[in-house]
């Protein structure tokens, strides 16, 4: 058996379907919120789940909070986001391993996940599968502290399971747009202040997730506004991204160029804004005045007398 974990902060329009597959596979289903203003706490509520309230500060924080502190009934935990909900196959096969959890040695297992944009499934692009970390035993899992693209992390042997969690994007592109603007923001501060600890490294023949992190960090390599066009033509073209129609079009155009775009013009923002400050700062320095330069150089090497007294009085003072 396991219990199931569910994130939420004003996600009335998308909990329902999250909460219903959840009931199909637990009898244990906790909900942390984070003061959400509409009635998400209510609907999770009415669906037989434990609601706790706790502040937001970001997604790993948030979901270590959850693995620390939440009385979870039973050994195992699966972690659910509330535009997620399990599907048909999913549920099946969970129903199926939950009795069978911890027999065979495994610690935790990877669940496929499916992205529906606009009403479609997006099967093509190098969208699916992706793998996620997020069903795993007690004491075995944690979230890794990064701001943004936060993964989950076992210590131990791993598995994977066929079918997927279905990532429904409910969101208007307004609220997608918005939302991703504030991401952008996070994947700036873990590029430019990474976290030493506590997250997973990029390895090509490491585990699925591990696998992703070392071609994001080939990315990063490329220059800077160039990349978010190579990963377009590579996801659209290469991956055969046309073949989801104009949800894929849209989707890809987004998250694959727009949104890359965006963190580099960020980046690019910061580093000027950096680079002014320094000059800015260097520039209204006194010790930039001709004559101030003349006049230290004069000083340093006959003081004057009145240097000397003023010193000395300034000396007894602070002593005083």
């Amino acid at each position: 058996m396991f219990s199931v974990v569910i994130l939420t902060y004003n996600s009335e329009l998308s909990i329902r379907n999250t909460l219903e597959s959840a009931r199909l596979v637990s009898d244990d289903v906790h909900v942390v919120d984070s003061y959400s203003s509409d009635n998400s706490p209510a609907i999770s509520l009415a669906f037989g789940a434990s609601v706790i309230q706790h502040p937001f500060e970001n997604y790993g924080a948030q979901r270590n909070w959850a693995i620390d502190n939440l009385p979870l009934r039973y050994n195992w935990q699966l972690h659910l986001d509330a535009d997620e909900y399990l599907s048909a196959g999913l549920i099946v096969e969970l129903i199926d391993l939950k009795d069978d959890l911890g027999r065979n040695g495994v610690d935790g297992y990877y669940v496929p996940r499916m992205i529906r944009f606009l009403g479609r499934n997006l099967r093509f692009g190098g969208l699916y599968p992706t793998w996620h970390m997020r069903l795993f035993r007690t004491g075995a899992g944690y979230c890794e502290k990064r701001r943004y693209d936060q993964h989950f992390m076992v210590q131990g042997r791993t598995g994977k399971l066929h079918y997927p969690i279905v990532d429904h994007h409910h969101m208007t592109l307004s609220e997608w747009t918005a939302r991703h603007n504030r991401w952008a923001d996070a994947e700036c501060d873990d590029l430019l202040c990474p976290v030493a600890e506590g997250v997973i490294v990029g390895k090509l023949t490491g585990s699925a997730v591990q696998k992703k992190r070392a071609l994001r960090n080939y990315y990063y390599r490329f220059p800077l506004f160039v990349r978010p066009g190579l990963l377009f033509i590579y996801r659209y073209f290469l991956r055969f991204g046309f073949l989801d129609g104009f949800p894929g079009l849209i989707y890809i155009v987004l998250q694959a160029f727009w949104y890359r775009f965006l963190v580099d013009a960020k980046l690019y923002e910061l580093q000027r804004v950096g680079a002014k400050s320094k000059q800015t700062s260097a520039a209204s320095s006194p010790l930039r005045d001709p004559s101030v330069i003349s006049a230290l150089a004069g000083m340093a090497k006959k003081p004057p007398a009145a240097f000397k007294q003023t010193a000395s009085s300034g000396a007894s003072k602070k002593l005083s």
